[in-house]
């Protein structure tokens, strides 16, 4: 009689058990942190401007979720709509140029192994680590003529993205084979056409990783625009935020509907590209 198989079955049902444990553990960790926070949120933007006074976690009296939100679009003469309008032009110009800048940069860094890479490789990692200063920043901005400008909101943008996006594509492009970069150069390819019709075909779950981590940032960014993009028609959708406080008396209900309003977007965007942004950030982690 086989005695081990009991044992070896026994020992399986306990590592399963456990594993439902740490699950249900880690569900339910996840859920405090993240959902009972959003269901605040939506709880107060549905109550009456009243109920959302007491801050408590409970279910409004009068479901007014969708009436607060209609008062945010159009209070201020739809101040929310040019908000909007101005994050998503800020949000699509940014992201367009550092997919494009981080990954001509990082195609260079990973194929060359001289000084040149090595130089831009510390200074990349300096972008990670130092903490951005507003002043000096503010000054080239004046120097330039961009100051208070979506364009030089774009190019402050840009400046602190590209760090990790040259990081995430780096590592991504670490995984193609250098192959195919000599295969199609022996057909007679420039590197540009190498870089184009070769290499950026095959980083698109890195792109998709970089566009949603950025877009996500840029979008929902409160102090850059504060900073760097003063002015009533350069509201973004965050500074919004402003319309509803003051120092007597707050609107919370309309507060937080307005934050519903800015977190819905990002969320969609996150939800839908969930599983290219995981492969996208840890593919780079099997090779190169």
């Amino acid at each position: 009689m086989n005695i081990r198989k009991p044992v070896a079955d026994k020992i399986s049902v306990r590592k399963f058990v456990a594993s439902i444990w740490i699950d249900a553990v880690a569900l339910i960790v996840l859920g405090l942190i993240f959902v009972v926070p959003f269901m605040f949120i939506f709880l107060m933007a549905a109550k009456t401007r009243q109920e959302a006074a007491l801050f408590e976690f409970s279910w409004p009296s009068q479901f007014q979720l969708f009436g607060n939100i209609r008062e945010v679009m159009v209070f201020g003469d739809h101040r929310m709509l040019l908000a909007l309008w101005n994050s998503t032009l800020l949000t699509l110009g940014s992201v367009t140029l550092i997919v494009l800048i981080s990954a001509l940069v990082a195609f260079v860094m990973q194929r060359r192994a001289d000084k040149a890479a090595s130089v831009v490789s510390s200074f990349m990692l300096a972008g990670l680590i130092i903490p951005p200063a507003v002043v000096p920043t503010i000054f080239l901005l004046q120097w330039l003529g961009i100051y208070k400008t979506l364009f030089g909101m774009i190019m402050v943008d840009v400046a602190y993205s590209m760090p990790f996006a040259i990081l995430v594509l780096r590592a991504f492009m670490g995984t193609i084979p250098r192959e195919l970069d000599e295969a199609a150069i022996i057909d007679g390819a420039s590197p540009l056409r190498v870089f184009f019709f070769v290499i950026l075909p095959l980083l698109r779950p890195a792109i998709v990783t970089v566009v949603v981590t950025s877009s996500v940032t840029i979008f929902n960014d409160f102090v850059g625009p504060l900073y760097f993009l003063p002015g009533a028609k350069n509201v973004t959708a965050p500074l919004t935020l402003f319309s509803f406080t003051s120092q007597f008396l707050s609107q919370w209900n309309l507060l937080f509907a307005d934050v519903v309003i800015i977190t819905i977007i990002p969320l969609i965007v996150f939800l839908f590209f969930q599983r290219q942004l995981i492969s996208g950030m840890t593919s780079g982690a099997i090779k190169g």
